[in-house]
């Protein structure tokens, strides 16, 4: 079964790891951003050569986010991000194959065990099933 692995972070966390703190992410400083991309390295190696990885990819910041939506008369109605209401964000995500739901949540606790700086916020790693047989309703 395929599965959708994600991970969250706000515009304040992506501000952040470019050096600028703010009242709920600390500065990262340059140490604190080789051990992240060391350990997502290391994990995206482990699940390549597991042959469970089937895609995966860090975002932008949710300041470069756009939003399309249907205008009232038809015409889409166009807005940058991020907004005013927006916090958490889809900050990067896995495409992986796995024998079961038990192996992918443990490689989402894996995912939890990523370094980052003393007091930075802690996000759930969400999971999602992919659909791949065209039955919504259908079972693992």
């Amino acid at each position: 079964m395929k599965y959708l692995v994600m991970v969250q972070g706000s515009q304040a966390d992506y501000e952040a790891m470019a050096g600028k703190p703010s009242a709920g992410s600390p500065a990262w400083n340059k140490e604190d951003m080789q051990a992240m991309f060391a350990f997502m390295g290391g994990l995206n190696n482990d699940l390549a050569e597991s042959g469970e990885m089937v895609d995966g990819q860090g975002l932008t910041e949710p300041a470069r986010t756009r939003s399309v939506l249907p205008g009232a008369d038809g015409r889409p109605v166009i807005t940058d991000g991020p907004y005013g209401e927006t916090k958490e964000q889809l900050a990067g995500y896995w495409v992986l194959d796995c024998a079961s739901l038990e192996r992918v949540t443990e490689i989402a606790a894996r995912i939890q065990e990523c370094p980052q700086p003393e007091g930075a916020p802690v996000y759930p790693v969400l999971i999602r099933p992919i659909e791949e047989g065209g039955d919504p309703g259908a079972s693992e």
